[in-house]
């Protein structure tokens, strides 16, 4: 049933220029992404709970690359920063998706919006790395899963002082800057450069 739906998805990517692959195992995800990644090349990270637990990072540590680590142990908030800016020009840019729809439209929230940014426009090669617990049918569905099931969850991770982390709901009218999280919705319905943007899904529950 997961394989089945993930060539539905994978197709519908295909139609509107992205790339799909399926792996049932996130071990498997990892191996064929760090074959996608030359040496030399400049790597940013987006903020993923999923590249965190497929442990993608410690494999990207290994390679003859500059990997913008935002994982790093150590860091000022101030060089996290600077990495997220440069991570808007890096040659490839790694992250996950809040959510995918049936039909291929890629659906992201951001608070402060560098991971949103950066697979709009900058890097030359965008690579998501997606569990299949993230699929939904609509975009609709995109948006109630992310601000009452993922958002929550990130918000604890992140420490948020925000309704949600509280009551596991979204209360958007009592949420608000500098702590809400959810303040860019991106919507990716096409990408005008053919398999600029790659997406591997992955047949394991994969984040929030």
């Amino acid at each position: 049933m997961v394989k089945n739906q993930a060539e539905e998805i994978i197709k519908y990517l295909k139609k509107r220029n992205m790339d799909g692959s399926y792996f049932e195992k996130i071990g498997q995800a990892v191996a064929s992404i760090i074959k996608e990644i030359p040496d030399g090349v400049l790597v940013g990270l987006g903020g993923s709970e999923s590249i965190i637990e497929s442990g993608l990072v410690n494999e990207l540590r290994k390679k003859d690359i500059r990997l913008l680590d935002r994982y790093k142990n150590g860091l000022s908030k101030d060089e996290v920063w600077a990495m997220r800016r440069e991570g808007l020009s890096a040659d490839i840019y790694i992250s996950s998706s809040n959510a995918i729809t049936m039909d291929g439209k890629i659906v992201n929230m951001d608070g402060i919006g560098n991971r949103v940014a950066a697979m709009v426009f900058g890097p030359s090669k965008v690579i998501l790395l997606v569990g299949m617990n993230k699929t939904v049918k609509t975009v609709e569905d995109a948006v109630a899963r992310i601000k009452n099931y993922a958002a929550p969850r990130n918000a604890v991770r992140v420490k948020a002082d925000t309704p949600c982390s509280k009551t596991g709901c979204c209360r958007e009218e009592d949420c608000t800057p500098p702590n809400r999280i959810c303040s860019q919705l991106v919507i990716l319905e096409s990408s005008m450069l053919p398999d600029r943007i790659k997406v591997f899904l992955v047949g394991e529950k994969l984040g929030f």
